[in-house]
C-alpha cells in the first residue's frame, strides 16, 4: 500500500511540474510575442530626424532619416544569405555635418565583389537605430588588417571608424548604391522557441502520467501463482 501510495505521489507530483513549466512557457510565449509586435509596430513607424544624443535602451528600432555624406574605408561583416551565398554587411561611416559621424549599415555585398564596391559621397539614407547584440564568447576577434569583422560590434567599430557608437542601419538609400542590397532591420531573427518548449513540456507530462498509470496497474495487477 505505501508504495503504491509513492508511485501515486511521483506520478501525479511529476505530472503536475511538468504542466506548470508548460503553462509557464505558454505565458513566456504570450509575453514575448507582445514585444515582438511592439518592435514590429516601432520598425514600421514614420522616420524621424537623428536624436542628438541616442539612447541604445529608449531609441533601439527608432527609424529615422539622415543625410550625409559616406566616408571610405568601410568595414566587412561577414554574413550568409540562404539565396545567394557568403558575402558582407557593410559599414561605412557617415558624416553628418558639424563634426557629426555615425555609422551607417549600408547592407549586403557578394564576397566576390567585395574588393569593387567602395561607397562614398553624399546619400539620403531612411533606415532604423540598432544596437545589435551579436558577440558572445564564442565570437572570434576581427581581422583588422584582412577587415574581417564576425559580427556588429558597434562600439568596436566605432572606435574604429572614428564615430560616435550609433548605427542606422538603411532601408532605403538614394542614390542606390551598386552592387549592394539593404538588410533592413526585422524582427525575424529574434528567438521565440517558446511554442516548442511548451510543446515538449505538455508532452514530456503525458507521457509522465501514462508510464505513472502503467506502473500503478502492475502493481494492482493479481499475481498468478504457477
Amino acid at each position: 500500500m505505501r508504495r503504491t501510495l509513492f508511485l501515486l505521489i511521483v506520478g501525479l507530483g511529476g505530472a503536475a511540474i511538468l504542466l506548470a513549466l508548460g503553462v509557464w512557457q505558454v505565458q513566456r510565449l504570450a509575453w514575448k510575442q507582445q514585444i515582438i509586435q511592439t518592435i514590429e509596430s516601432r520598425i514600421a513607424a514614420d522616420p524621424v530626424a537623428l536624436p542628438a544624443a541616442p539612447d541604445a535602451e529608449a531609441d533601439a528600432y527608432r527609424p529615422v532619416a539622415v543625410q550625409g555624406t559616406l566616408g571610405t574605408g568601410a568595414l566587412h561583416v561577414l554574413v550568409s544569405q540562404k539565396e545567394t551565398g557568403a558575402g558582407y554587411r557593410v559599414i561605412a561611416p557617415l558624416s553628418l555635418g558639424e563634426g557629426r559621424m555615425i555609422m551607417a549599415d549600408l547592407g549586403f555585398v557578394l564576397a566576390a565583389d567585395k574588393a569593387s564596391v567602395a561607397p562614398s559621397g553624399p546619400v539620403t539614407l531612411t533606415g532604423n537605430l540598432q544596437w545589435p547584440q551579436e558577440v558572445d564568447g564564442f565570437t572570434p576577434a576581427p581581422d583588422i588588417q584582412g577587415n574581417i569583422w564576425f559580427a556588429r560590434d558597434v562600439p568596436a567599430m566605432a572606435e574604429v571608424l572614428g564615430t560616435e557608437p550609433t548605427l542606422v542601419v538603411a532601408r532605403r538609400i538614394e542614390p542606390a548604391i551598386a552592387g549592394l542590397s539593404p538588410l533592413p532591420v526585422a524582427t525575424a531573427r529574434i528567438p521565440n522557441d517558446h511554442l516548442q518548449y511548451a510543446i515538449t513540456w505538455f508532452s514530456l507530462a503525458a507521457i509522465w502520467l501514462a508510464m505513472s498509470i502503467m506502473f500503478l496497474r502492475r502493481r494492482r495487477a493479481p499475481q498468478t501463482k504457477g
